[in-house]
C-alpha cells in the first residue's frame, strides 16, 4: 500500500512539473503584454489595464498574487519588479478610499503582504496595515460583522455580509501577528463566527449574502446575489467557505472553523459533476442551461489541499486527492497554454446568468489553479 501511494505521489508530482514548466513559459509572455498593467478579464483574447478603468476593483491584486508566487518559486527577480508595479499602483486606492469595500483582503494580501513577507519592505508593511486598519474601520460592533458593500444611492447595504469576506479575514490576522494588537484578532473571530453561524447552512452549502439590521444585528433575510436565486447554492461561495474557514483555522487553531470547512467541502464534492471533477455555477440552479464555472473549481482545490494540512493522517487523502482530480481536469480540458494569447483557465463565470455573456478567462482562476499547482510541487507560499 505504501509504495502504492508513494507511485501515485510521484506520478502526481511529474504532472504537476509539467504544468508548471506551461505557467512559466506562459506568465512572460504575459508579461510582455501587460507591462505595468492590471490583468482582468481578457477581451479579443488579451488583457485590457483594470487599473485605468477602476483603480478600486476587487480583482486588483490577483496578477501580483501570480507573480509573488512565480518569484518565490523560480527566484527570478523581474516576477518581483513587474508585481511591485501593480502595489504602487494601487497606493491610488487609499486616496480613493470611497470605492473600496471588504475585499481590501484580496488587494491587499497580494501585493503588500506579500512584498513584505517575501523582501520585509517596510513601505509594504505600512501599505498592509493602512490597509488592515481601514477593513477594521468597517466593523460592526453591534451585529459583530464586517459590512461588505458601501451605501447606495438609498443608503441601504449598510448590514450586508457576503461569503467571500471569510478570505479577506487573513489580512487581519496578519496584522495581529505583525502588531500584537488583539483588536485584529476580535473582529476576525466575531466576523467569522457570525458568517459561520449565518451563512452556513446545516448540510454544510452556504447563503451568500446575508443582510442583517444595521442597528441591532439581526439577520432580516439572505439573497442569491451572483448565485441563481435565494436558497440556491453558488459555487465560488462555497469554494470561499471551504478554502475562508480553513484559513480562519490555520490563524487561530478553533477547531470550530475546520469543521465548517470540511461541511462544506463535503456538500462541494457531493455535488460536484463526479464525471469530471468540475462545479456548476451554482449547484441548485436549472440542469438546462448547464453553467460551468472553472475558478470555483480552482479554489476549492487550494482550500481541500489547505484542510489536508490540519486533519488526520489518515483522512489527508480524502482532500488531496480531491484536489488533484480537479487541477487535473481543469489542465486536461480548460487550460490554455498558447504564449500568444492572455489568461490561463477558461470556461469561467462571474455569476449565474445564462443572459450575461460568459466571462471565460478571469484573473483569479490563474491565480488559485497557479497556487494548486505549486502547493502540489511544494513551491507555493502563503499569501494568506
Amino acid at each position: 500500500m505504501q509504495q502504492r501511494s508513494n507511485e501515485k505521489d510521484t506520478e502526481v508530482n511529474f504532472w504537476a512539473q509539467q504544468v508548471f514548466n506551461k505557467i512559466k513559459k506562459k506568465i512572460p509572455a504575459e508579461i510582455k503584454r501587460v507591462s505595468t498593467g492590471i490583468p482582468y478579464i481578457p477581451v479579443n483574447g488579451y488583457y485590457e489595464d483594470e487599473g485605468n478603468r477602476n483603480i478600486t476593483w476587487w480583482t486588483n491584486g490577483f496578477w501580483a498574487g501570480i507573480l509573488w508566487q512565480l518569484y518565490h518559486a523560480t527566484g527570478t527577480k523581474y516576477y518581483r519588479t513587474y508585481a511591485q508595479y501593480t502595489e504602487k499602483r494601487l497606493d491610488d486606492t487609499f486616496a480613493n478610499f470611497m470605492g473600496l469595500d471588504h475585499d481590501i483582503g484580496f488587494m491587499w494580501q497580494h501585493t503588500a503582504v506579500a512584498d513584505y513577507r517575501l523582501t520585509k519592505n517596510k513601505r509594504s508593511m505600512a501599505r498592509g496595515l493602512h490597509a488592515a486598519n481601514l477593513l477594521n474601520g468597517r466593523y460592526n460592533p453591534v451585529g459583530k460583522f464586517i459590512k461588505a458593500c458601501n451605501p447606495d444611492e438609498s443608503g441601504k447595504r449598510n448590514g450586508w455580509v457576503i461569503i467571500d469576506s471569510m478570505m479577506n479575514l487573513s489580512l487581519l490576522y496578519w496584522a495581529r501577528d505583525l502588531t500584537g494588537d488583539l483588536r485584529f484578532d476580535y473582529i476576525a473571530r466575531t466576523h467569522a463566527n457570525t458568517v459561520m453561524n449565518n451563512h452556513v447552512r446545516t448540510d454544510g452549502s452556504v447563503n451568500y449574502i446575508c443582510i442583517f439590521n444595521p442597528k441591532n444585528g439581526e439577520l432580516l433575510k439572505t439573497l442569491g446575489g451572483q448565485g441563481y436565486g435565494t436558497g440556491s447554492s453558488w459555487s465560488r461561495g462555497q469554494a470561499w467557505a471551504i478554502y475562508g474557514f480553513a484559513l480562519s483555522y490555520l490563524h487561530t487553531k478553533d477547531e470550530k472553523y475546520l469543521d465548517t470547512s470540511r461541511r462544506a467541502a463535503h456538500y462541494f464534492l457531493a455535488n460536484i459533476e463526479q464525471s469530471n471533477y468540475y462545479s456548476l455555477v451554482d449547484f441548485r440552479a436549472p440542469k438546462d442551461p448547464g453553467q460551468f464555472d472553472s475558478s470555483a473549481s480552482a479554489i476549492a482545490a487550494c482550500g481541500l489541499l489547505e484542510i489536508s494540512k490540519h486533519v488526520p493522517e489518515l483522512e489527508q487523502q480524502v482532500y488531496i486527492n480531491a484536489a488533484v482530480k480537479i487541477l487535473k481536469n481543469l489542465d486536461k480540458n480548460y487550460a490554455d497554454y498558447d504564449v500568444d494569447t492572455d489568461g490561463i483557465i477558461t470556461n469561467g463565470s462571474v455569476k449565474n446568468n445564462p443572459n450575461q455573456p460568459k466571462a471565460d478567462r478571469i484573473i483569479y482562476a490563474d491565480y488559485f489553479y497557479i497556487e494548486g499547482i505549486l502547493r502540489l510541487l511544494g513551491k507555493d507560499f502563503s499569501i494568506w
